[in-house]
Parts: structure tokens; sequence; C-alpha cells
């Protein structure tokens, strides 16, 4: 016997609209959504949703506590929450959360577009839903601008023109959301070092007791973080991804080993989590460009 997914999952804005007790959409491959007029019991508590279709929440104000990567932190001025299609959403846990306008369009809605073609690199989008991008009052007044420019689009009667607009807004409300979320990053710098700080004593861990070597994807899930906001983070504040910043922590552990153990470069990498000391060998010339054994020779 097949088991009952418990996932609700939504094919098409249409039956969306039906499911929230809306009137059908102007469009049937974008549509804005004003939760202000939905009743919070259509949610079921507990029950997961997924779509076929992104979705960009809009909340002018947050009530409380947000989750935000390990912790809780109060932030009042409103923000954007970003879910690609497929991904799993889970509901809020108080009726408050409910308050916002949520933009749902379809990839057929921007395929033969430009941006059919670079939405993958809005990295927000692979982000976990409590990865939020938090806006400051002048942030937020802009986003806002945004979302009134595209619902008085979506309002007006269809001409030639209509799409090539709301593409270009969309795009738009796209690209200074990457602006603000590097803005976040940077100043956000208290939780981001606590990241970062704990992300340092995972590769301890890996590097001192385990001895293996740690992927980004084992990093990211300990720090509960999705790996592409983990990656982006680090990339605005280092300079770095997250493959590349454990490499460069390898390499530093690396040279403590070589200047201050007689291990030779086999047990050097093993300790590191190498099964083969020519996998070792030949990432540690490509970030120093000497061999383990010349780095070493350079201390004697």
């Amino acid at each position: 016997m097949q088991r009952k997914s418990n996932i609700n999952h939504i094919k098409s804005i249409s039956q969306l609209m039906r499911a929230l007790g809306l009137p059908a959409p102007l469009h049937p491959l974008i549509t804005l959504v004003d939760y202000n007029n939905v009743s919070p019991e259509i949610f079921p508590k507990g029950q997961k949703t997924s779509f076929d279709f992104y979705k960009i929440s809009f909340k002018p104000t947050f009530v409380g506590h947000i989750k935000y990567g390990q912790g809780y932190y109060d932030f009042e001025e409103g923000g954007l929450a970003f879910v690609k299609p497929r991904q799993i959403v889970f509901p809020p846990e108080d009726i408050e959360s409910y308050e916002g306008i949520a933009l749902y369009f379809h990839s057929d809605f921007i395929r033969n577009y430009p941006l059919g073609n670079t939405i993958n690199q809005y990295g927000f989008f692979a982000y976990d839903v409590s990865e939020a991008l938090f806006l400051s009052a002048k942030e937020k007044e802009i986003i806002a601008n945004l979302f009134a420019v595209i619902a008085s689009e979506l309002n007006t009667n269809i001409d030639k023109f209509s799409h090539d607009v709301l593409v270009s807004q969309l795009e738009l409300l796209l690209n200074y959301s990457n602006r603000f979320y590097d803005r976040q990053f940077i100043t956000r710098k208290a939780v981001n070092h606590d990241i970062i700080t704990s992300l340092d004593k995972l590769l301890y861990h890996y590097f001192e007791e385990e001895n293996k070597l740690p992927s980004v994807k084992n990093i990211s899930s300990a720090l509960k973080i999705s790996q592409r906001y983990l990656s982006d983070m680090l990339r605005s504040l280092t300079g770095l991804n997250t493959q590349q910043y454990i490499q460069n922590a390898i390499i530093e552990k690396a040279k403590e080993k070589l200047s201050t153990t007689n291990l030779s470069v086999s047990e050097i990498a093993y300790e590191l989590g190498f099964e083969h000391s020519q996998s070792f060998s030949k990432l540690f010339g490509t970030k120093t460009s000497v061999s383990p054994l010349e780095f070493r020779q350079s201390f004697n």
C-alpha cells in the first residue's frame, strides 16, 4: 500500500488562489496575495506545503522573535523571504506571521526572457526560509514601492507591454534583494562572527579528533544554515566560498604540522582526512605553489 504524502503540493497559481479562498488570478503565471485578506484557519497546523513556482514574501513588520541561522533575533523593520519551486514550506507557529504580501510567479512567466536563464544566480532562492532578508526602514520603503508598482501593473488592462514591464520590475526587485543581502552580511557582524567562530571550531574538531575531511554539506548541516547562505555570507565577509574556506583551513593546519612536527607527508595527509597523500600534495601545491616537502625544507 502506497503511503500518502503529508506535503500539500500546489501545481498552479490558480490552484493556490482556490486554496486560499481568493478570486482567480488575473494572470495564470503571476499573482500577488495580500495575506490580510486570507483567513489563517485555511492553513492546518503542521501542514507542509510546496509549490511548482517561486514565492517572494514581503512582511512590513515582524512580530516577536524570528529564527535566523542557529538563533532567534528581534527585528521590527520588516523583511523578505524567498522560496524556490519544490522547496518545502513549514507553517508559521503564530497567526501574526501570516500578515504581509506574497508575490508568486511561475518559471514559464520568465522563460523567454534573460531572467529565465539567470534566476538561478540569485542564490537567496536556495536559502532556508528562516534565513530571511531583514530590511531597514529605507530598504522597506523601496521594496514596498516595487510591490506597489507590480500590483498596479497586474491590475491594469493587459497590453503588448505588460509582460515586459512585469519581468523588468521583477528583475529590479531581485537585484535590490541581492544588494540588501550583501548589506546584511556586513551589518550583522555579531551574528555572522558567531557563525564563523562555530565554523572554525567544527573544522578544528574534524582535523584534531575525527581525522576526516569536512564537506560543505556536513558543515552547513551542523551549523543549521543552508549551504548557499553560508557560502554567500563567507564570500561577502572573507572573499571565499565555503569550499575555499575549508581548503584554506586545511592548508593552514598542514603548514602547522609540517613546520612543528616530524610527521611524514603521508601521515599528515592521513591526519587531515585524505585517503591518498597524492591528493593532499596536489591541493597543497595548488594553494601554495610549493610541495609539502619544499615547504618543510624552507624551515630547516
